[in-house]
């Protein structure tokens, strides 16, 4: 349990030092060294710092340099100041510009855990803090793994807050684009940031954000999925409302558009705010190749939405209440298939569905070298098997095959995973009242995504309610040209 010290810094070396030991006591790394100064080393002070998270090269620097504070340099050791001590600091080489006086004793105990080295001197009720001298291991920039592209950047984020802040800025030069920083509350003290581009956010969006945003600052956040769970509209829908991604370029050309991103301390994914149904079909890439193929591709992923949520209940549907349908050479087919298998069509297609979600969450939680190989060869051998042993007939082996290479095909992971989802209820429906039941499904599921919002915004827009404008880079890709001539770009693009 974090024991909470006093607020004041004692002008006492010893009390100050008796309450670090108290408050980060059983703390195995911790490290307070000792210091003197002065005309024949008879001023003391003392650092403190988590040697795991502080560069060794830099505080046996300090040390060294520290010995020669010396009052002809600095006037007399009696009259040493925090500028002082900061400017001598300077003058050997350590920044100047990372130097913090920190007057409150719990300031201090934080500046410590975030990885900054505090001294506190004798006579001093301040202590001086040198941040940014952390030594902790991060992920370099590498290409996103879950967002790979032919055609455009291949950086990603990282774990690192301030270096994605960067990844950004270095993309939007403009002095409109805004960064706000708060810490979270709980045991944690995560470091979280949102940026938006003033003038293109939406007011109202905004203001509903930061009302929103203030659940964060009370308790412990690991990851932006802890944010999106904490400020969305409706947390137990099965369609995502906000989107998240690693590619700093989606982040930048989002906030273009007048979003909210959000980003936490310690991972490497950027929540983007508000999230609307249509987005999830886009790709950064769709910007990178030409008009025309990127609008079939944009088309096609929302093919792949459909077959991927009705497949298997239009199968089941077809072949248990209106085979009629089926053109005849087809249901012969599929009836020869069938002659043996002890289940109905409904069962068929629960039991591989099931396996093959199986496999495919086995696939990611495994190695990756490892993962691969098992989803893939893993799916042949049960489907061959299942066959074999007259469990299931090889149209639905190649229907659930289908409707899992269609899910594949929507870019974000997040949707897909609520089509998984829905596909179940569907199914239900259409074993219980065939093409009627499918009718029924697909309505609710069209009238819970018209009501649904995203931090206010209707949820199914441009379509509902209907925006002609935004249409243009909705179900089809306009060119570039088109997507500039909007006022609000035009007098951004002035910076």
């Amino acid at each position: 349990m974090f024991k909470k010290p006093s607020s004041t810094i004692s002008k006492n070396l010893s009390e100050n030092l008796k309450q670090i030991e108290i408050v980060l006591s059983n703390c195995g790394d911790l490290k307070i060294f000792p210091w003197q100064y002065g005309p024949k080393l008879t001023h003391t002070a003392f650092s403190a710092y988590f040697e795991t998270m502080v560069q060794e090269k830099t505080v046996n620097f300090m040390k060294e340099t520290m010995r020669d504070l010396v009052p002809h340099e600095v006037g007399p050791a009696t009259m040493i100041s925090p500028k002082d001590v900061i400017n001598f600091f300077s003058q050997h080489g350590i920044s100047s510009q990372n130097a913090v006086l920190v007057d409150s004793f719990e300031l201090a105990v934080d500046n410590i855990l975030q990885g900054a080295i505090v001294i506190f001197f004798d006579g001093w009720d301040k202590v001086l803090s040198y941040a940014q001298a952390s030594d902790v291991n991060m992920r370099q920039v590498t290409e996103p793994v879950t967002e790979s592209v032919v055609k455009g950047p291949r950086e990603g984020t990282v774990e690192n807050l301030q270096r994605n802040i960067g990844l950004l800025r270095t993309r939007l030069k403009n002095p409109h684009f805004k960064i706000e920083k708060f810490r979270a509350g709980g045991a944690t003290r995560t470091e979280v940031a949102f940026g938006y581009l003033e003038g293109t956010v939406d007011t109202e969006t905004l203001t509903e954000f930061k009302k929103r945003i203030e659940v964060a600052k009370e308790g412990d956040i690991l990851e932006t999925g802890f944010i999106e769970e904490l400020i969305e509209d409706s947390t137990y829908s099965p369609f995502p409302q906000y989107r998240s991604t690693e590619r700093p370029d989606v982040a930048v050309s989002s906030l273009l558009e007048g979003k909210i991103i959000v980003m936490v301390e310690g991972t490497g994914t950027i929540l983007i705010c508000p999230g609307l149904l249509i987005e999830f079909f886009q790709a950064s890439e769709d910007y990178y190749h030409r008009v025309v193929f990127s609008s079939f591709i944009r088309l096609l992923r929302i093919a792949a939405f459909f077959f991927s949520l009705t497949l298997p209940s239009i199968y089941i549907a077809l072949t248990t209440f209106h085979p009629e349908l089926i053109p005849t050479n087809l249901l012969m087919a599929i009836l020869d298939t069938r002659e043996g298998l002890p289940f109905p069509a409904f069962v068929e297609v629960i039991i591989m569905i099931f396996f093959f979600e199986l496999l495919r969450e086995a696939g990611i939680r495994l190695p990756r070298p490892v993962g691969s190989a098992v989803s893939i060869v893993g799916a042949l051998i049960v489907g061959d098997a299942a066959i074999n042993a007259n469990i299931a007939s090889p149209a639905i082996v190649i229907l659930v095959a289908l409707t899992g290479i269609a899910s594949f095909a929507i870019p974000h992971y997040s949707i897909a995973i609520g089509i998984r989802l829905l596909q179940f209820p569907l199914m239900v429906l259409a074993a219980v009242l065939g093409g009627f039941g499918i009718m029924i499904g697909f309505l609710l599921i069209m009238l819970h995504i018209t009501q649904l919002r995203s931090l206010g915004q209707p949820y199914f827009s441009p379509l509902t309610p209907l925006r002609p404008k935004q249409l243009l880079d909705a179900l089809i890709r306009a060119p570039i040209k088109t997507l500039w001539d909007s006022p609000r770009k035009r007098e951004m693009r002035k910076f």
